[in-house]
């Protein structure tokens, strides 16, 4: 687990304008956080270098490129052994079609975020992929119908 970091007022600032818009230019940032441009640089660099920034990325709207299918999938290994669950890590990092993979407590042992064009789409990845091995004893899937609220946005605070 990554050392935590003390985030002050200009640091969170910086942040919620990099989470609302990272292409913007450092003077803009800088002016929205209320502060001057190269100290604002210097925060944002010293935040990517601890590690608080992990990366600059565009946010791609999924509908606009056709992956309209959404389903949040539990997934039950067979044996949850530490080899088996490296495995299965190692598997879930190949396949593009899992957006967010957590390992969970309780009746299973992983949540996937799976996004897809459509049940057909879904299918095949469910088939030849997600079933395809001798990890996987049960799946559930549960269809997104709506939508309410995605952000890729935390909820900072200034400690």
């Amino acid at each position: 687990m990554p050392e935590k970091i003390l985030l002050d007022a200009h640091d969170v600032r910086i942040l919620r304008v990099l989470q609302r818009d990272a292409s913007l230019a450092i003077a803009d940032i800088a002016k929205e956080a209320g502060m001057s441009q190269t100290p604002c640089w210097r925060r944002i660099k010293r935040m990517k270098d601890a590690g608080v920034i992990k990366q600059i990325a565009a946010l791609v709207d999924r509908e606009a490129v056709g992956l309209e299918f959404v389903v949040y999938t539990f997934v039950k290994l067979g044996v949850p052994s530490l080899d088996n669950m490296t495995e299965f890590d190692r598997k879930v990092a190949t396949w593009p079609e899992v957006i967010t993979c957590e390992r969970v407590t309780g009746a299973v042992d992983y949540l996937i975020k799976v996004v897809a064009e459509d049940m057909k789409a879904y299918d095949t990845f469910l088939r030849m992929k997600l079933l395809d091995n001798n990890l996987v004893t049960d799946v559930q899937s549960h269809i997104v119908v709506a939508t309410v609220k995605d952000t890729p946005s935390l909820p900072l605070r200034e400690n």
